[in-house]
């Protein structure tokens, strides 16, 4: 009989500095993508496959992630630990050593990570590996792997070498470590109590010495939502098809698409692909380019929004292009220069 895995650990306990200011109110896992949470869709694909227990390391803004998911609709049994210090990815997955038990198999997935990847594929070729650890890996354009962890693997799929982030014409292999894992419970021996440990750095090179590192390649959609670049791309992926996973409808107009929870007034303009959260007030002969609009944002009167991100429970008052908006603030010509709060304008 084939093993059934039920468990994974997703890793929350990430400052997303590189997305601020989105981060700088929400933690990374809550992002929304298509007005979902990032978070929300890996349970989403993870209940999918029968894995209905899961625990996540939670530091920034924990609070948050813990009181989303404490009492979910998903069908996920949350479970979670809050740590004081960080201690890198293996030693967030060493505190959750509790977790799990002697003899378990489970997966590990970062909590920015949206994918369409088959992980049920990759826990199939793990348990016929017999390894400890199995990474996904992505290919990609060899013009892009500086950007990553480059794979270098043999003819039967173990890991030869890792490279960190190579220049182009050093680089062995286009593959790339999704950050996508599947581990036996022995992954434990490999990670110190009580130290900051990472797995790139620390783990997979003890790994490579001892017993080895599979991999499972993945044809399907993989990104991070790592930097507000790589935020913007995945709505642009998603309404391009490449990126599958629940939402609200797609609407068009005109040739462009948009994904609303929110009303719509009939004089709206939409031009390329926009999303737009619920609870959102519009108002007249608004132009929406390219943007990503979070809940409960009021946009004025003759407004024209372009390539923006607005995080929610903010006030638009003056003509937007290329910023990003923290939540809840008021955006008006001199926002740069003096951010208001909404309270002080409402006062």
């Amino acid at each position: 009989m084939e093993k059934q895995v039920t468990k994974a650990m997703i890793m929350s306990a990430g400052i997303g500095s590189r997305l601020e200011p989105l981060t700088l109110f929400v933690p990374k896992p809550l992002i929304p993508v298509a007005n979902r949470p990032v978070m929300d869709i890996l349970f989403e694909n993870l209940k999918n496959i029968g894995i209905t227990d899961v625990i996540a390391n939670t530091y920034y803004l924990a609070d948050r992630i813990i009181d989303r998911y404490k009492s979910n609709n998903l069908g996920i049994n949350f479970n979670y630990i809050k740590e004081e210090t960080l201690s890198g990815t293996a030693g967030g997955l060493k505190k959750c050593q509790n977790f799990f038990k002697k003899g378990d198999t489970f997966v590990v997935l970062s909590g920015d990570g949206l994918t369409n990847a088959d992980i049920q594929k990759g826990i199939e070729a793990h348990l016929a590996s017999n390894a400890v650890a199995t990474i996904g890996i992505k290919k990609i354009p060899h013009e892009e792997v500086s950007h990553f962890g480059v794979v270098v693997t043999d003819e039967k799929g173990f890991i030869k070498e890792f490279q960190e982030k190579p220049p182009v014409e050093e680089a062995k292999s286009n593959y790339i470590n999704t950050g996508i894992y599947i581990f036996n419970y022995e992954i434990f021996d490999y990670i110190p109590e009580n130290t900051f440990y990472d797995f790139a750095k620390n783990v997979f090179p003890e790994l490579l010495k001892t017993c080895g590192i599979n991999t499972f390649e993945i044809s399907g959609y993989w990104t991070d939502i790592g930097t507000i670049a790589q935020y913007k791309q995945s709505h642009k992926d998603l309404f391009e098809g490449l990126c599958k996973f629940n939402h609200a409808p797609i609407q068009e107009q005109n040739g462009s698409k948009y994904i609303s929870q929110s009303a719509i007034p009939e004089n709206t303009v939409f031009e390329g692909v926009s999303t737009i959260g619920s609870d959102c007030k519009i108002g007249k002969n608004v132009t929406i380019k390219n943007c990503i609009i979070w809940d409960n944002v009021e946009i004025a009167d003759n407004i024209e929004l372009q390539d923006s991100i607005i995080a929610s429970n903010s006030r638009i008052l003056s003509d937007i292009k290329g910023q990003t908006v923290p939540a809840g603030k008021v955006f008006e010509e001199d926002f740069f220069l003096n951010p208001k709060e909404p309270e002080k304008i409402n006062a």
